[in-house]
C-alpha cells in the first residue's frame, strides 16, 4: 500500500496500460476495499478512501467515459481531496436505499446528515470524538430538505488521538446521532488496522 498523500495526474496510468492490468488491479482493489468499509445502521456505509481506492475511482472514469485530459483534470479535482493527508481518515457516505420510493422518502427526512458523523476512540483513558467535517464544493442538502445519497467526510485526528487509535486496546465506535437516523457500531479490529495504516507515523 502507497503512503502517498496526494493525487496527481503523473500517478494516473495511459488508459491502454490501465486496460491491459485492469482486470489484476480490480482483485486487489475488492481485495483492499473488504477491511474499508463500515456499516452504521441498516441503510448508511462508510467507504474509507486512500491513495490507491482514488487512484483506481480516477483511472475507471476516465477508461469508461474516455473524456481525455480534460475529463481527467475534473476528476482529480474531485477525488483528490479524498486522499487522506496523514492526519485524517477519510470516506465517502452512501446512503443505501434500494427501493426508489423508500429511498425518497427517507432521503427528505435526512438533510444535513453529515453534520451527525463522527468517530470515537474509546479506551480506559475515556472517549475522544472526531466530527466529521465534508466537502463543500457542492451543496448536499436541497432547499425542500432531501440530502444526497452520496457525501465525501473527513475525519480530523490529533497526533495524540492517533496514537490512541493505533493502541491495541482501544475501541473505535463510529456513529450517527442525526435526529431521523440515530446509530452506531463498533469497528472490526480488520477494519481498525487497516485504517490506520492511513495515518502517518507520530
Amino acid at each position: 500500500m502507497s503512503n502517498k498523500t496526494q493525487l496527481t495526474a503523473a500517478d494516473i496510468m495511459d488508459m491502454d496500460e490501465y486496460a491491459a492490468k485492469r482486470k489484476d488491479i480490480r482483485q486487489k482493489m475488492i481485495a483492499m476495499k473488504k477491511n474499508r468499509r463500515q456499516a452504521i445502521g441498516p441503510a448508511v456505509m462508510l467507504y474509507f478512501e486512500n491513495f490507491e481506492t482514488m487512484q483506481y475511482q480516477v483511472q475507471e472514469m476516465v477508461l469508461s467515459e474516455k473524456g481525455g485530459e480534460e475529463q481527467l483534470n475534473d476528476e482529480l479535482t474531485a477525488y483528490a481531496p479524498l486522499v487522506p493527508n496523514g492526519n485524517e481518515l477519510t470516506a465517502t457516505m452512501m446512503l443505501e436505499y434500494t427501493d426508489p420510493d423508500v429511498r425518497a422518502r427517507e432521503l427528505a427526512k435526512l438533510g444535513r446528515i453529515e453534520e451527525y458523523v463522527s468517530i470515537s476512540i474509546e479506551n480506559s483513558d475515556g472517549i475522544e470524538k472526531i466530527q466529521a467535517t465534508w466537502e463543500v464544493d457542492v451543496e448536499r442538502t436541497a432547499p425542500d430538505g432531501k440530502t444526497s445519497s452520496i457525501h465525501f467526510l473527513h475525519f480530523p485526528f490529533t497526533n495524540e488521538q492517533i496514537k490512541k487509535y493505533k493502541n491495541s486496546d482501544a475501541s473505535i465506535v463510529v456513529a450517527i446521532n442525526h435526529p431521523n437516523y440515530g446509530h452506531m457500531a463498533i469497528m472490526p479490529i480488520d477494519t481498525k488496522n487497516a485504517l490506520g495504516q492511513d495515518f502517518k507515523e507520530t
